[in-house]
């Protein structure tokens, strides 16, 4: 035989003797195994998905830079515990030790990456006792206790306004806030409730003044607004009530109470009332029950005889 026959022949031999001894490797890596010079064991791989906001970080994997940016996925990982660090100028490095199963994948998709210098503004030009935040109007309310004064600016604390004065020796505030419409807005102390207008009223023989609705023999916990803008769903020690915005309205009590210690979250766009206090018809003591009371501007309440005013 040739010699050169005799080379193909080895050569031929030697390709077949590579390709059985590869094809483990080949179809491990292919089924997404790979093997474990510690245990000399083929073992399967699984991977981590890396998403940021913004986009376009730099990864180190157990402090060693990865080729892509995020997002990202770094495969062929064998399980374990490794340690991540993403990077971009001008904004804080984040890191977080990732653990790695077998055969899943470990999705990090929603990280945030924040700005080393972010905006910070004051927004006030006059002094703020307290605020109140209505995004989707794009608008701030101010009050300024010292000064009794009520204004307002957009949600950059551009055009600022004096919308307002505070009614004179009202103290004690414990809560406020203004009506949908944007047109008027409560506060309550203890024992009293202030409306306060911000245009001048029209309709429903409001008064240009404060209208007070006084509490003199109960304690003010909260109150809400109605979705009509007109009544104010009022919680005291002793009731739950609805009652109108205007001097000498009406008071319909909907709920009597036998506790001090209520706790209230008002749905106006369904004006349902959710609540946790025993009620005098229920069962137990102390805040353990959650009810729900639905308040329709239809519902027969409004046009109760005024014989169920309360007299508080």
């Amino acid at each position: 035989m040739p010699v050169f026959q005799r080379i193909r022949a080895v050569l031929f031999y030697l390709s077949v003797l590579v390709f059985f001894a590869g094809l483990p490797f080949i179809l491990s890596f292919a089924l997404g195994y790979k093997f474990n010079p510690h245990t000399f064991k083929f073992t399967k791989t699984g991977l981590i998905f890396l998403k940021t906001q913004p986009e376009g970080a730099s990864i180190y994997l157990n402090k060693k830079p990865v080729k892509e940016k995020t997002p990202a996925s770094i495969q062929e990982l064998m399980p374990g515990t490794y340690k991540i660090r993403l990077e971009m100028k001008d904004y804080y490095s984040w890191n977080s030790d990732v653990e790695v199963e077998a055969g899943k994948v470990s999705r990090m998709d929603k990280i945030l990456l924040f700005p080393l210098r972010p905006e910070f503004k004051q927004l006030n030009q006059e002094s703020v006792s307290s605020f109140r935040l209505y995004p989707e109007k794009g608008v701030i309310y101010y009050l300024d206790e010292d000064e009794r004064v009520v204004f307002k600016s957009d949600t950059n604390g551009n055009n600022p306004q004096d919308i307002a004065a505070l009614p004179e020796n009202f103290t004690d505030i414990q809560g406020w806030d203004v009506s949908a419409d944007q047109t008027k807005l409560f506060l309550f102390n203890p024992h009293q409730i202030a409306v306060v207008f911000l245009e001048s009223p029209d309709i429903y023989d409001y008064s240009d003044s404060p209208v007070f609705l006084d509490y003199p023999k109960s304690k003010l916990v909260q109150v809400f607004w109605h979705s009509d803008n007109y009544h104010l769903v009022v919680l005291t020690n002793r009731n739950i009530e609805v009652v109108e915005v205007r001097p000498q309205s009406p008071r319909v009590s909907l709920v009597r109470l036998k506790s001090q210690r209520i706790r209230a979250s008002y749905d106006e766009k369904h004006d349902t009332l959710y609540f946790t206090c025993p009620l005098e018809i229920g069962q137990g003591s102390g805040c353990s029950n959650l009810y729900k009371l639905a308040i329709s501007p239809n519902s027969y309440i409004f046009d109760m005889p005024l014989k169920n005013k309360t007299d508080e």
